[in-house]
Order: C-alpha cells, then structure tokens, then sequence
C-alpha cells in the first residue's frame, strides 16, 4: 500500500539524519537530545519525570537510560489532547504518525503509567479522560477499531470500504480486541487507584453492548449485521465471501473478522483475542458500577465468558509432532488450523502479560518455544536480530513489540538480557521504537513515531529495574 511505502522512505531519511546526529554528538556518557521539546510537550507529569530521572541516575547501561527517557514519556509528550467536557475529563489519544486513536493502542499506550496515579492527580484524570473517551467511541460503533476526534474529519478509507462508515471513524475494522482493551484500562485504572467515578451509566451501556456484540459474532443463530470490504490490492486488508470471512462451525467461539496488526484473519475463531474476551468479561464483573441490573448482567457476562472460555481450551488446542499440546493461532471449528504468531498484542506470546495463562503453563511453554522458532513462519532470524514480525510489514521485518514482550514474560536473566542488548542495538541510532525492522539492517524500519511501541519499552525497562536491576548494569 502507499501509505506502508511512504512510512517506511520516511523511516529510513529519517534514521540517516538520526544516525548523522548521533554519531557527531555522542561520546561515553552522552547522548543527543532527542525527546521533543518540553515547551512542545503535551502533557507533563511529575510523577513520570520523577521515575525517568530515578532509573536513569541508578542504572549502568546509560544508553537504555536514554532510551528509556526518550520512549517512556512518548504518549504523553506527544499523543494526547486532554479536555473537560461536561465537567468530565477526556482524553483523545491518537497512535503517533497516524492522526486518530485506536481503542487497543490508547489503552496500551496508557497502561504502564497506571501505577503512578497515586502519586499524580493530573495524570490520573487523564487516564480517567481516556477511559471516557473510549466508551463515546464505542458507543458510536462497537465494531470500529479507530476514531477521530473531529466528528467532521473524512475517513482516508471511506471511498474504498463497502461497510457501514459513520461520522467520526477512521477505520471499521471488527477486532476482538479493541473492545477487550478498554476492559482491562478500566479494572487496571480502577485497581490502582480505588476511583469507581468513570463507571457511570454511559460506561455500563459501553460494557452491555460489548456483550452484545461479543454474541451476535459468535454467530450462533445467524452470520450477524457486520460485513466488511475494501477495494485494494491489498490481501489482508480485505474480507472474502461479502466481507462475512470464510465459514466456521458455531461453537462458542467468537469470530473476529481482524487481527490487533489490522490483518484480515485467515481463520475467524482468532485463539488469544477469544482468551482475552473471556478474561475481559471476567474483569467486568470486579468492576464496580451505576448498574441497577447488575445481577442479572453479571450473570449473562460471567456465562458468556466461561463459555468462550471452555471453547477456547477445547477447540483452540493441537497436538505438534515436535511441540506437543499448544495453541493455535486461529481456527475454523471444522478441524482447520493456522500455525504462527503475530507480534501484536493479544499474541500467543503475550498470554502471561495480559493474566490468561500462568508463564510456567505447560500448554503455553510449548506454544511458546513453537512460536520463537522457524517452524512459526512469521519469527524471523538475521544478521541483526530474531524476533516476530506478521504479514502487516512483510517478510523479514520484524517488530520490537514481540522482543519486549518476549522480555516481559520471560522469567530467564539470559534472555531477558539478550532481549534488552537486541533492543539497544536495532533502534537505527534514534533513541526510539518502531513498527518494524529489517532483519539483517535495523536502519530500515517501519513508522518513525509509534507511541504503544515507545511506551511499552518504557514498561519493559521499569520492570527489569524493579526486579532484576543487575541486568541494566
């Protein structure tokens, strides 16, 4: 597509400035100033400030120091547009380079600042702001996956997308997913802080009628009222049979017509977005609300979600001649399987980080050695780097969110160091994340400015800092 193209020119003028930067300004201890301008900055938060200055002054590898300055602030110096409105805070959050907010990648890309709001009450608003942003949009339709804030804005995709486009939306594609994610930024915000204020009447509707989505595209009874197509040349952007995807065989299951990279599904029970709806709607029901029926809605929400659950463990499990029992990636309730793994988040990898799976599971450990081998045809092995890449940036690219996370949910110092000295190798000299990379030549890369990437390093290196500093030394 063009716009992949362009990104990626952009990318890689962009890292030969950077490369030309560093190589003139940086000596032992000292790194170029890359983060944007604290004038330029849209949102500042003391307790984030606090925490960078803190990890940077104790840790001994003062190049990840810099990168953790550089990538954990991101979201908030340069993605958020935070307002009142009608005495309730709200918070739009586009993604970086693309100007609209997806509903996975502004919870993501909130996430790791969620401990920090006790001591912060300016950014606590602003994650509350999101969470009331996110319910608007999905109360203006449940199956898109990205919105603009200006209702007025016209859709780059709206003369080649054959489904129901309305005002505000960038794109309609159903994922899973994106009504997943805010779930978990409500418990995780609500967690955190004891604050049960977001969850008002409109927050309930927002949670009932994520529930009925979830069932009509279960498609138990009929194929359900989202179709989806896109006049492109472009294979994974559209959805075969009248934008219905190929068939499967009703068991409980919900079908999700997109992957969280935005990649048509080949098969449309999608194994780790079912593992986190039903994790999702376990979460519901720990939240506390303005729900006057809330027995009865937690009833339905706990049924559905133990019945997505014992499909998923029953129809979402193989037997590998090497591997043994593991999960698929996707499947068809026919008996058709699709083997691999895609770096976005929910992954097969990322199990453990979203609380579907213990990291020691049997079932997971294998499905993970199978997709951090070649035998998953989206991990990839070069001259700079290995890692999992997907079909969103093509072959031999590969995504440093998969790297992250596979340094998030390992519990192994040697690989958890591999994974941060791959890290520090391959950001192309610019103190950043990216989408992707090359393989053999991490200067050509994908997306210069991706926040959820940014922010998610940022988490990876809070982390190892917290419980395994000896690592950042």
């Amino acid at each position: 597509m063009k716009r992949r193209k362009f990104l990626q020119q952009t990318a890689l003028a962009s890292a030969a400035i950077a490369t030309s930067k560093y190589a003139t300004a940086n000596t032992v201890n000292d790194f170029p100033v890359v983060r944007i301008a604290e004038s330029q900055r849209k949102f500042k938060s003391v307790a984030v400030e606090k925490l960078i200055k803190e990890v940077k002054s104790k840790i001994g590898n003062k190049e990840l120091g810099w990168m953790f300055e550089n990538c954990f602030p991101n979201t908030l110096d340069t993605t958020v547009d935070f307002e009142t409105i009608n005495g309730k805070p709200d918070t739009y959050v586009i993604t970086g380079d693309i100007d609209a907010m997806w509903l996975r990648d502004s919870t993501a890309q909130v996430w790791p600042y969620i401990p920090l709001c006790k001591e912060d009450p300016a950014l606590k608003e602003l994650i509350h702001g999101v969470i009331n942003h996110q319910v608007k949009c999905i109360l203006k339709d449940p199956y898109a996956n990205a919105f603009y804030k200006d209702e007025n804005k016209i859709s780059e995709w709206k003369a080649t997308d054959v489904t129901d486009m309305k005002p505000g939306i960038h794109e309609r594609k159903w994922e899973i997913d994106s009504l997943c994610y805010p779930i978990r930024l409500s418990y995780g915000y609500w967690k955190e802080t004891g604050d049960s204020s977001p969850f008002d009447d409109q927050w309930v509707a927002a949670m009932k009628l994520i529930v009925k989505t979830f069932k009509e595209q279960q498609r138990l009874h009929s194929q359900g009222p989202y179709t989806f197509q896109r006049n492109t040349s472009w294979a994974t952007d559209g959805v075969p049979l009248s934008g219905y995807g190929y068939p499967v065989k009703p068991n409980g299951l919900i079908c999700s017509m997109f992957r969280p990279s935005d990649d048509a599904t080949v098969f449309p029970y999608l194994i780790p977005s079912n593992l986190f709806a039903y994790k999702a709607l376990d979460l519901i029901n720990k939240i506390p609300s303005t729900d006057k029926e809330e027995d009865l809605f937690s009833q339905e929400v706990y049924a559905l979600s133990q019945q997505i659950k014992n499909a998923a463990f029953a129809e979402g499990m193989i037997d590998h001649k090497t591997f043994g029992k593991m999960f698929a990636y996707e499947v068809n309730g026919f008996g058709s399987f699709n083997l691999m793994d895609d770096a976005n988040v929910p992954s097969l990898l990322s199990l453990p980080y979203l609380g579907i799976v213990d990291a020691g599971d049997a079932v997971y450990q294998n499905t993970r050695n199978y997709v951090l081998s070649q035998n998953n045809p989206f991990f990839f092995k070069g001259k700079a780097a290995e890692g999992i890449g997907g079909p969103h940036a093509g072959l031999d690219m590969i995504w440093p969110l998969s790297i992250i996370m596979r340094g998030l949910t390992s519990n192994d110092d040697l690989e958890i160091k591999t994974c941060l000295d791959t890290l520090q190798k391959t950001h192309a000299n610019t103190g950043f994340m990216h989408e992707s990379f090359n393989k053999d030549e991490p200067k050509n890369f994908t997306r210069k400015w991706f926040a959820w990437a940014n922010t998610i390093f940022g988490e990876f290196i809070w982390k190892v800092y917290k419980v395994r500093p000896h690592l950042l030394n």
